[in-house]
């Protein structure tokens, strides 16, 4: 059996959890607009009759502004120590530039097959630009493969796991086959509502938020899951909480249709919102609410 780990790795907003769903046919990783939406290293589980992928979806790359920012990218670049593939991910509508150069650079001699995919393709009408971008790009770098792809339209993905299985290696695997990733279910919890909060918020505030399941009841038919979102200043409370708790009340009814939708269960969700101050800047909180450096 061809088994082994592949590595997301690309720019913020270059559509690399979309792709990590896609190739798993499942929400696993929470996706949107706004850049810097992964903020830890998610792992999703490929099975077929002939292989297991281990794919693993990364946090962009991107200039740090503070501690987590930094926490961040050192997740990142540990992803790509160990793996068998690199998959480097471009949003090819908007072209190579220089943080995807820089990308490059850093993962460039790893020694290890790296796979150059241009994604978005669905946005380029002109078919004949991605071709000479494509003939460019290949002088960059010996890579083992360059496909164009579109994760939101699912083209060439299939294409792209045959590529993939041909330089795995011949091993047994290595999770079991009911095993799907390596983050808990609390954790999927809380990103489901911080995706709807990304989704219902714009720039507002993404940045500056982040959500933590406080307590997670399981019964045989239901599931109470109690989600707490902190800010890091006061006057973003009430800008979550909305006119008379309606943006809140939205982001519940939301999040609640992915819970069920993951669980197979009823879902009563409980969502509130807390301040930390600067909380992004200071360990303590970083650990508490899920950002392990060993994960």
């Amino acid at each position: 059996m061809k088994c082994g780990f592949v590595s997301i790795v690309g720019r913020p907003n270059v559509g690399k959890s979309t792709l990590l769903n896609t190739l798993l046919g499942m929400k696993l990783a929470i996706t949107s607009n706004v850049s810097g939406t992964t903020r830890n290293i998610i792992q999703g589980i490929y099975n077929d009759e002939n292989s297991q992928i281990i794919f693993v979806d990364t946090p962009g790359v991107h200039k740090p502004k503070n501690m987590l920012g930094s926490m961040m990218n050192q997740k990142a670049y540990h992803t790509t120590e160990g793996v068998d593939v690199i998959l480097f991910l471009v949003d090819i509508s908007k072209g190579f530039g220089k943080g995807d150069q820089f990308i490059l650079d850093r993962i460039k001699d790893k020694n290890i097959p790296i796979f150059l995919l241009l994604n978005k393709i669905d946005l380029v009408k002109n078919k004949e630009v991605l071709l000479e971008e494509m003939n460019k790009l290949k002088d960059l770098y010996d890579f083992e493969e360059i496909i164009p792809i579109s994760s939101m339209k699912k083209d060439n993905i299939e294409t792209l796991i045959q590529c993939i299985q041909k330089v795995l290696p011949e091993q047994e695997q290595i999770f079991s086959e009911e095993e799907l990733t390596n983050v808990s279910t609390r954790f999927i919890m809380a990103e489901f509502v911080r995706e709807k909060l990304l989704e219902l918020t714009h720039d507002e505030v993404p940045h500056t938020i982040t959500c933590y399941v406080e307590n997670y009841e399981e019964k045989k038919d239901s599931v109470h899951i109690q989600v707490l979102i902190v800010v890091e200043r006061e006057n973003l409370k009430g800008m979550i909480i909305g006119k008379n708790g309606s943006l809140l009340k939205e982001v519940g009814i939301r999040a609640r249709e992915d819970m069920e939708r993951f669980l197979g269960k009823k879902v009563f969700l409980e969502t509130y919102v807390k301040t930390i101050k600067n909380w992004r800047d200071q360990e303590k909180y970083i650990l508490e609410l899920g950002f392990k450096e060993d994960e």
